[in-house]
């Protein structure tokens, strides 16, 4: 029997008891009365089995009269709420409902009341210790059975709380669902890279509009298509693999990069990272793809190999390329025997024609002999420029014979080119060449063979110019060797008995014609006192390896020099320039950091100058030698800018302060408009990242003027002043100081 039953049926017991009681008063029958006491007895018995079983009901069990006064309440309801029955008996049930239940009960009491029947309220009970307990109650109303008028009322009460957690916890967990699904939803649409949701064949399920602004189909295209059908045919391969990867969980993300052929045929580049997703049991769903977008950087990359392996003047291979091409070729020639040649070409007098009729013009010759040699070589050949007037030339094929007859047709092409001197007469160009042959029975380098080949060329220039030599004899390369190492003696004995020297060039500052800052400019001095400019030196330090030891010695003499002129009251700033192998030199760091806190120099003071072409050979060293510097609170100058033809793509990966404007842009810019376009837009680039320009080789005083109006804040050139010795430059260029 339930709970309702129980009731029900404890009610009917004393209702009829009661009925029988009354008319006990009533004399009868003695017949009559016997029935009447079996009766009785009977309907104790039934109150007695009725009341028992609602006593010891789970649910607790509550009577109610008409006013809503609680009359009977079960002994469940200390385990429910913690009171006792007596405590409860005569009591309002609002007393113990929680207020923001209160309305519901009384619509409830209320409908019970007009409409009669069973309803069902859920409410929560305060409970003895404070807290509030979730209950569920089953009300009905019981009518007299005389006149149909209300009894009163009854209900069985039972703690839900555990349900109404679970429930809460439900629809917790079903919103924290739905709002991940929504949050998915919203970065899948407002990625700003694409977003592809596809089936374990590939095929697209759901794009967003990143992707298709990067492939250029719409939506609706896209679904019915596939990342294999969006992939560049060579690229097919690849696409499976990783496909095949994730499935068979050897990876649980792929990522690649690759091309796409967008809706008008044009390649693509993207970087595509995927994901397989995975249902609770573990069974591949499907995969998440996120496609970026790459092609800019991917360009560039390009570009900065192309600068990182060509020559920024001519677009030639430079000398690090062609010794790569150089080491290719031995390890043919020494796998399948000798074969081919090395040629060295350096033009005849070219210092003489820079120095009179100027580097533009020196430039200029070097391109227009650049493109010759260009059309008179085979597509297998490779010519390359090794740097100033030098090229050098690979012939993959043939042999003394072979390497003899393009000498020859080499040095025709070059004699038949000329250049315009002051006084207007054209005057012819010559070249020497030097050969070295291959060969198997000796394990040269590249190294080897160029340097056997620029021997050769130097005794083409000794035998009278214009004409090509092969590397032959031992015993004149040893000669011309032990002439080179003697001068590699020579540069380490300056060194060590301090017999170089700086010179000095003011850089003026055009708002007001102050000089500012000076260059420093290295001088050797020999064994009879005079001296040698850099030009005699400088490259055979850089192939005995002895600059970063130059550089080392030309940084610490500044610094010290800064000392010496501020304790005379001059508070100097020098521009030193380092060659390109001292930017990945720890030492020389740390000599800039021992000297400045030696000799207390403001380290503002000291400005390290790279060329743009050495930076951009390797810009991550040049980076973190900028980075370097500016920690120890020294700044960087970037020289001879818009010497490259991507200088403005990585002057944001270069963290310099100075930008010095490459002469080429200078020396002309009075009359050449495209030159003034290029150093205003340095300007502006400098100045929008905060930084200062100098422009180099200013020849004259219509150039400042120039120069001033279109916002340079520097001037170096001989018209501001011609490098010359330090102690009395700075006495010239500093009085008043």
């Amino acid at each position: 029997m339930g709970a309702a039953g129980l009731l029900l049926g404890a009610a009917f017991a004393l209702a009829l008891v009661a009925l029988l009681r009354e008319r006990r008063t009533t004399r009868l029958p003695s017949h009559q009365a016997a029935d009447r006491d079996r009766a009785e007895a009977q309907l104790r018995t039934a109150e007695l089995r009725h009341r028992l079983l609602a006593d010891n009901a789970t649910d607790t069990i509550l009577a109610f009269d008409a006013d809503g006064a609680i009359t009977y309440v079960s002994p469940a309801s200390s385990e429910l709420i913690g009171l006792a029955p007596e405590e409860i008996v005569g009591r309002q049930p609002r007393e113990f409902v929680h207020p923001d239940d209160r309305h519901a009960i009384a619509r409830a009491r209320a409908r019970i009341l007009d409409t009669g029947g069973t309803i069902t309220v859920t409410s929560r009970l305060r409970h003895r210790e404070g807290h509030y307990v979730w209950i569920e109650a089953r009300v009905r109303r019981v009518l007299d059975a005389d006149t149909g008028a209300p009894v009163e009322s009854q209900a069985i009460v039972r703690d839900v709380s555990e349900r109404v957690a679970a429930e809460a916890a439900l629809r917790e967990s079903v919103e924290r669902i739905a709002a991940a699904e929504q949050r998915f939803r919203t970065a899948f649409e407002a990625a700003p890279i694409g977003m592809a949701l596809s089936d374990l064949d590939g095929r697209f399920i759901q794009v967003n509009d990143a992707l298709c602004a990067i492939t250029g189909y719409t939506r609706e295209e896209l679904e019915e298509m596939s990342f294999a059908d969006l992939g560049h045919p060579a690229d097919a391969g690849r696409e499976e693999e990783m496909m095949r990867s994730l499935l068979s969980g050897e990876q649980s993300t792929y990522w690649m990069e690759k091309r796409y052929v967008d809706v008008v045929g044009q390649v693509v580049w993207v970087a595509v990272h995927a994901t397989l997703v995975r249902a609770a049991d573990g069974s591949p769903q499907h995969f998440l793809g996120q496609i970026q977008d790459v092609s800019e950087r991917v360009r560039y990359e390009a570009q900065l190999q192309h600068m990182a392996d060509h020559d920024p003047l001519t677009g030639l291979l430079n000398r690090r390329s062609f010794e790569r091409e150089l080491n290719q070729h031995i390890a043919q020639v020494q796998r399948y025997g000798p074969e081919g040649a090395a040629l060295v070409l350096d033009i005849d007098r070219f210092k003489h024609i820079n120095d009179t009729l100027g580097h533009n013009v020196g430039d200029e010759l070097i391109v227009k002999v650049a493109q010759t040699l260009r059309t008179r070589l085979r597509d297998s050949d490779v010519l390359a420029r090794l740097g100033g007037d030098e090229f050098a030339i690979l012939l993959p094929r043939g042999g003394a014979a072979e390497a003899g007859r393009v000498a020859d047709a080499v040095l025709a092409a070059v004699r038949a080119q000329s250049v315009v001197t002051a006084a207007g007469r054209r005057r012819s160009i010559t070249a020497s060449i030097g050969i070295a042959l291959f060969s198997d029975t000796e394990r040269l380098s590249a190294e080897d063979v160029l340097v056997n080949a620029d021997l050769a060329m130097y005794d083409a220039k000794e035998a009278g110019r214009d004409r090509a030599a092969t590397f032959s004899s031992q015993e004149r390369g040893a000669s011309r060797m032990k002439a080179r190492i003697t001068w590699a003696e020579r540069i380490r004995e300056a060194l060590e008995e301090d017999r170089f020297t700086l010179y000095a060039q003011p850089i003026v500052d055009l708002s007001d014609g102050e000089v500012r800052q000076h260059e420093l400019l290295l001088r050797m001095v020999d064994e009879r006192g005079e001296v040698i400019p850099p030009a005699a030196f400088i490259g055979i330090a850089e192939r005995f390896d002895l600059m970063q030891e130059i550089d080392r010695w030309v940084v610490a003499r500044a610094i010290r020099l800064m000392a010496e002129q501020k304790a005379a009251g001059r508070e100097l700033t020098f521009e030193v320039n380092i060659s390109g192998s001292s930017t990945g030199d720890p030492e020389l760091l740390t000599i800039i950091e021992n000297e400045l806190a030696e000799t207390g120099v403001d380290p503002v003071n000291l400005v390290l100058e790279v060329t743009e072409t050495t930076a951009v050979s390797n810009i991550p060293r040049a980076q973190q030698f900028a980075a370097r510097l500016a920690e120890l609170g020294c700044r960087f100058a970037l020289d001879d800018f818009g010497a490259g033809f991507g200088s403005f793509y990585y002057l944001k990966h270069l963290p310099f302060d100075l930008l010095k404007i490459d002469g080429e842009f200078v020396r002309s810019c009075t009359s050449n408009p495209t030159d003034q376009l290029l150093i205003r837009a340095a300007v502006d680039i400098a100045r929008g990242l905060g930084k200062k320009t100098i422009a180099e080789y200013v020849g004259d005083e219509a150039t400042v003027a120039l120069l001033r109006e279109l916002g340079v804040d520097y001037a170096q050139g001989f018209h501001i002043g011609r490098p010359g010795p330090l102690a009395a430059r700075l006495d010239r260029d500093c009085v008043g100081s």
